[in-house]
């Protein structure tokens, strides 16, 4: 393997910066996820949980594309930066205001399974600050500032709901996940714009012009549904099970989806530093460095992700139990999810240049990888009911379905890319293999235990684990530019990346 170079050295401090806020989250997240399981139950975790889904949907579509298309709108055009920015608050605020409409019209899209009350109507009114938050942070990566996605989305918006969840619990259980999660996306918005405001400032002789802002919207069309599908491939199984089941099954399923999407933050850490790259790659024409910088994050990703699935799924049981005991019963659940990360994770890293390189065709296959998704998840929950499986296994289905169809999108799209790059782009190693077969045999050694030495999994297997494979991954997989993410830590000075050349134009 060749020494990294200058692209793969900044894609590994923007890793380095953004795998330091992942733990930060992680730390955080896993409170929340206690109190949740422990103070408010899993029929209220599952209203919630259906709330947030549609919330954040509504929120994604809101900004049209321009967490990822705001970099290519900047760099292509003449207009003032500031400008630019603006048109797309401008923009998000727009669609933002007829989300929130709709949804407070009809909150029982928000709550098909349950009744409506207290705060339940008004809970879309946070929408705004969602998809301002995404759009402030957008522009700032443009900069190569990723400090402050950091910040407001690894320390701020996680710490906030730990703390709001414990706080509203002593008042109002039936309200208080909602106004949590309304205190942590309001504490994220502010942490958002007050570093967006110092980098771009208040915009001067600027005003909305409805006809760039529409083709703004237009432009940004492709890359709008592209992340409604990626997110809908992540949400959706949710939805149908709250459709089919009582919220108590959903708010089981939820927290094993919680657990399981910390390993996909992974992925988003490297999304406001891989974007800039690609599109710089992009205007220098240089297609070999694009298969380049997807092959080595696409490792990184799926290398990390894996490990974080064996960790978690190995004890699976006793992770859950850690949620409270009444979540055991998502333990099979969990692993398929875990899995499905590990597959997702090329097609993930090969959107992130499809987008720009393919827009209409990653658009087409998402779109039928999804149809492919609900129809699977469906029938398995059927099939399942109709052979009077128990109600935990057909709760599973759709994690089943979700693994499946993201791993089949995954072949999809590295092959699409590679065809369009003239360049491989297949992140896999053998290496993995025997990581993980290792990993499992250690792994298998403390899940063999009595149940009263249940804690030794977490205590001690989970280290154990964590460390056969990475040794093994160090010593047989990694390569130079593997090695180059593990430098020196960037202290928070550091945590602004250094600027890949002129602005493209």
């Amino acid at each position: 393997m060749t020494a990294p170079t200058a692209d793969i050295d900044t894609l590994a401090k923007g890793g380095r910066t953004n795998i330091a806020g992942f733990v930060l989250r992680l730390a955080a997240r896993i409170p929340f996820l206690f109190i949740a399981g422990r103070l408010y139950g899993p029929d209220l975790v599952g209203r919630f949980a259906l709330a947030v889904v549609v919330v954040e949907l509504a929120a994604l579509l809101a900004t049209l594309g321009l967490k990822r298309g705001l970099a290519q709108a900047l760099s292509q055009s003449d207009d003032p930066p500031s400008n630019i920015v603006w048109d797309a608050l401008a923009l998000a605020f727009v669609a933002s205001m007829a989300a929130s409409v709709v949804l407070i019209a009809f909150p029982q899209i928000m709550y098909p399974n349950s009744g409506i009350g207290g705060l339940d109507r008004f809970f879309p009114c946070i929408i705004v600050a969602i998809a301002w938050s995404d759009v402030s942070l957008a522009a700032l990566a443009y900069r190569l500032n990723v400090k402050a996605a950091v910040t407001a989305r690894a320390v701020i918006e996680p710490w906030t709901i730990s703390i709001a969840a414990w706080a509203f619990s002593l008042f109002t259980i039936k309200d208080g996940l909602v106004l949590s999660y309304v205190a942590s996306m309001t504490a994220a918005l502010i942490a958002s714009l007050v570093p967006f405001l110092k980098s771009y400032g208040l915009p001067h002789g600027w005003s909305p012009h409805p006809v760039k802002l529409a083709a703004l919207a237009r432009a940004n069309a492709p890359l709008a549904g592209a992340d409604a599908l990626e997110w809908g491939s992540r949400n959706v199984d949710r939805f149908i099970l709250g459709v089919m089941f009582e919220p108590r099954v959903v708010g089981i399923y939820y927290m094993a989806q919680q657990v399981a999407s910390l390993p996909q933050k992974l992925k988003t850490s490297f999304d406001p530093i891989l974007g800039p790259v690609i599109t710089q790659s992009l205007a220098n024409g240089d297609r070999a460095a694009i298969a380049n910088q997807v092959r080595q994050v696409a490792f990184w990703i799926m290398a990390a992700q894996a490990g974080l699935a064996l960790m978690g799924s190995i004890p699976g049981e006793a992770v859950m139990g850690v949620v409270g005991p009444q979540f055991v019963a998502g333990t099979a659940a969990l692993g398929f999810l875990l899995t499905a990360e590990v597959f997702a994770s090329t097609g993930a890293v090969c959107e992130s240049a499809l987008v720009y390189t393919a827009r209409h065709r990653n658009l087409m296959i998402s779109t039928v990888m999804l149809g492919v998704q609900i129809g699977l998840s469906l029938a398995l929950i059927l099939g399942m009911r109709a052979l009077d499986w128990p109600t935990s296994f057909q709760a599973a289905g759709p994690a089943v379905a979700l693994m499946l169809s993201v791993g089949i999108t995954s072949i999809v799209k590295a092959r699409l890319l590679r065809h369009i790059l003239g360049a491989p782009v297949s992140a896999w190693r053998w290496p993995l293999v025997w990581a993980a077969l290792a990993a499992i045999a250690v792994g298998s050694v403390f899940t063999s235990l009595p149940d009263q030495y249940r804690w030794t999994e977490i205590v001690f297997g989970v280290p154990a684990i964590a460390a056969t494979y990475l040794v093994i991954l160090w010593k047989f997989a990694f390569g130079p530019a593997d090695r180059a993410l593990f430098r020196k830590m960037p202290s928070a000075d550091e945590a602004t990346l250094p600027n890949l050349g002129a602005p493209i134009r």
